[in-house]
């Protein structure tokens, strides 16, 4: 499974652990709340290219830099908004840790 295959599969499978270890009760739903959340990378549509798989996303799409990830810290402190923030959160730390692993830093500065 090349990295770019596994960050996508990743994107389905850490919502869903996150949500069967703590919202049990309603897991379903949690799930696919954080699993929408994936919808932050429509941000992706103004890059050109449009899909490089060696792109860091953080601090290169407008969604992905530190201020909505601040707004997303806020979110998921929140009860009312506690599962958009906790997939937004989980989103950019599985972004951040892609950037890592292209040895671009876990800020995507390389």
């Amino acid at each position: 499974m090349t990295r770019a295959n596994l960050h996508l599969f990743l994107h389905f499978l850490v919502p869903l652990a996150v949500a069967l270890v703590f919202f049990r009760a309603r897991w379903q739903r949690a799930a696919a709340v954080m699993i929408a959340t994936m919808a932050v990378d429509l941000d992706h549509l103004f890059a050109v290219p449009l899909y490089d798989p060696d792109r860091c996303s953080i601090n290169t799409h407008p969604l992905h830099t530190p201020v909505p990830i601040a707004l997303y810290v806020v979110l998921a402190l929140h009860p009312r908004t506690r599962l958009v923030g906790f997939g937004l959160v989980l989103h950019m730390a599985l972004d951040s840790a892609d950037c890592w692993q292209m040895g671009k830093g876990w800020l995507g500065g390389g």
